[in-house]
């Protein structure tokens, strides 16, 4: 998701310079490698609205004979980016008796669509999650004080960690709620990899903690023919949302290019979409790629990039 592309030609020195500051204030984040603690994760301020709408979760369709229902959640694993490791997030169907663990649970496992993206958990599961609406509050509970401490994380992977968890449960419920973590033992608020939620823990700046570019559609894996809608988030320079199809995965050649421009820019991640045309591509698989545009030639790191496997029938 990373690979730099070549940025516009013609760029003025002072929008170069204006974007580079932009870029490199957006990446203060608490996941930023030379200033890992610029925000304190275990705050008891108010949330910070997170840039993109999640969808409310719904009834999926479902065969008569599944008696299971499920609904649609979105779940945020990591991945890589120029400014280190960001969250992307997955639109997932869990069961609908209780979509807050089901969701937790893709997020433990690491069990992401796309290859590129892991999860920052050290295996293992929460005892019970729930959403404790007199209080205004997620309730999650562990089994034991195995997750007290940083397991095989770094302090910057261990915040990044526990803002995977905020960001999903907080997106699955639809509320900007804080969230504690219990002992199961004693009921006794505890340390989540070193992060007191004693006061509960706040999602963190969106710009922080965020890639600048997320695909929602096409899904990894998708089968397309003739054209089809792609869309996602983006924070890029001028609402300018470069996008490629390479053929095979994402380090492939360059078959098709184009741009699609986001609601606004700057302040957080917005809405993008475009309509694709691959009538003329011969069937087989390729990757599809949004990235952010670097008139900076790369001073700020280079684009950040998501790409999508696809195939094309």
């Amino acid at each position: 998701m990373t690979r730099t592309t070549t940025s516009r030609a013609a760029v003025l020195a002072a929008t170069t310079a204006l974007t580079a500051a932009m870029l490199a204030g957006c990446g203060n984040g608490d996941n930023q490698a030379q200033d890992p603690d610029p925000v304190d994760s275990s705050t008891s301020a108010a949330p910070t609205d997170e840039p993109t709408v999640e969808p409310t979760p719904s009834e999926s369709p479902t065969p008569t004979d599944q008696p299971a229902e499920t609904v649609t959640v979105p779940v945020y694993f990591v991945g890589e980016t120029p400014q280190g490791p960001r969250l992307y997030r997955e639109f997932r169907e869990v069961g609908a008796d209780n979509p807050l663990e089901g969701a937790a649970a893709l997020l433990t496992a690491g069990d992401a669509l796309d290859g590129d993206y892991r999860t920052l958990f050290p295996g293992g599961s929460f005892a019970s999650i729930e959403y404790d609406q007199g209080a205004g509050e997620f309730h999650v509970v562990v089994g034991d004080d195995g997750w007290n401490t940083p397991v095989n994380q770094t302090k910057q992977e261990a915040r990044l960690a526990v803002q995977q968890l905020v960001y999903t449960l907080q997106g699955v419920q639809q509320t900007r709620a804080p969230v504690k973590v219990f002992i199961k033992a004693d009921g006794s608020p505890g340390l989540l990899f070193g992060i007191d939620t004693a006061n509960g823990v706040t999602a963190a700046p969106p710009l922080d903690v965020l890639a600048f570019v997320n695909v929602a559609a096409p899904e990894e894996g998708s089968t397309v023919r003739g054209s089809f809608t792609a869309s996602g988030v983006a924070s890029s320079f001028e609402a300018n949302v470069p996008w490629e199809i390479r053929q095979g995965d994402n380090q492939g050649p360059v078959v098709k290019n184009g741009f699609s421009t986001a609601e606004g820019w700057m302040d957080k991640l917005y809405p993008w979409q475009t309509e694709v045309d691959v009538s003329d591509l011969a069937p087989g698989t390729y990757s599809f790629v949004a990235m952010t545009d670097d008139p900076s030639g790369g001073e700020g790191g280079g684009p950040t990039e998501d790409s999508k496997t696809i195939t094309v029938e």
